[in-house]
């Protein structure tokens, strides 16, 4: 049966928020964890056993450690937004005020990956994942004063090869925006903020993508990250987290105190959805656990 939408009831418990679903299933916690921040933006749970996010208009990098009050992980982060880690627990970071990505290594050393396609300077990246075998995908579109200095005349979807080279997979109409892979890193999936969707697309072996197709559509609000677990559901931030099946039927909303922006799946047994959202990060626990692609 198709969920079309649920409403919550919200009572607040010290820093526990209760959102009562349908009579007939369990409440569900939503606990803000953090808070006190400008714009957080791109969760990303490392196997060091911590959780990284931007806090943008910050100009910063968080860490957080359950249980722990958060710590400043990198300052002057070049307006950093979507986050990642690969195989390796190397650290991806998309920058939008340098317009470009990066990876830093365990030793924090910093090294640009893409900046520029075809001799322009890239918008301004936005969302960034990475799968097991090395290839990562990007998106690139450019919101608000971003706009005003675009040298490319389109939004892109990106591929960076594991051995390195810049490939263009797609030049949507309206702006692409969150990024995730499939549980077996064999399908990608991007939001578009404009279009109000998610676009699918197939991607092989060497990392090459085709197949693009619109498999959720008439979202509401402006969609923005997106993540998988491992039966292969979405979590799509849009006013709320909405949760998709393997048949893009929607299954069930999460809602938060504050509109998403992103999550990730954390915690030792990946059970634990962390949900960036404004001015805080929070957490809930899940029945399922996150698909990593490391």
């Amino acid at each position: 049966m198709r969920i079309t939408r649920r409403q919550f009831g919200v009572s607040a418990i010290g820093s526990s928020i209760q959102f009562a679903r349908a009579q007939e299933e369990p409440a569900l916690q939503v606990e803000r964890v953090a808070t006190g921040f400008r714009f957080t933006e791109g969760p990303a749970w490392s196997r060091g056993g911590f959780l990284l996010f931007s806090d943008t208009p910050g100009n910063r990098i968080m860490k957080y450690v359950p249980g722990e009050q958060p710590v400043v992980f990198r300052e002057n982060a070049n307006g950093a937004t979507g986050n990642a880690f690969d195989a390796q627990d190397r650290f991806y970071t998309c920058e939008s005020h340098t317009r470009r990505v990066v990876r830093s290594d365990r030793k924090g050393e910093i090294q640009v990956l893409a900046d520029r396609w075809e001799g322009k300077r890239l918008n301004a990246p936005n969302d960034i994942v990475v799968r097991k075998d090395g290839h990562v995908y990007f998106t690139d579109p450019a919101f608000g004063s971003q706009a005003d200095t675009r040298e490319l005349d389109f939004y892109g979807v990106f591929h960076i090869a594991p051995k390195g080279g810049l490939r263009l997979i797609a030049k949507p109409a309206g702006r692409p925006n969150g990024i995730a892979l499939s549980p077996n890193g064999r399908v990608l999936y991007v939001t578009n903020s404009d279009e109000h969707n998610v676009r699918a697309y197939d991607v092989d072996h060497d990392g090459d993508a085709a197949n693009e197709r619109v498999i959720i559509s008439g979202l509401d609000g402006v969609p923005d990250g997106l993540r998988a677990d491992d039966k292969g559901n979405l979590y799509v931030a849009t006013d709320r987290i909405s949760v998709y099946d393997t048949q893009n039927k929607l299954i069930d909303n999460l809602g938060t105190p504050e509109k998403p922006s992103n999550c990730a799946f954390g915690d030792a047994d990946l059970q634990t959805l962390y949900i960036t959202a404004r001015t805080s990060l929070y957490r809930a626990r899940r029945n399922v656990k996150g698909a990593l692609q490391y």
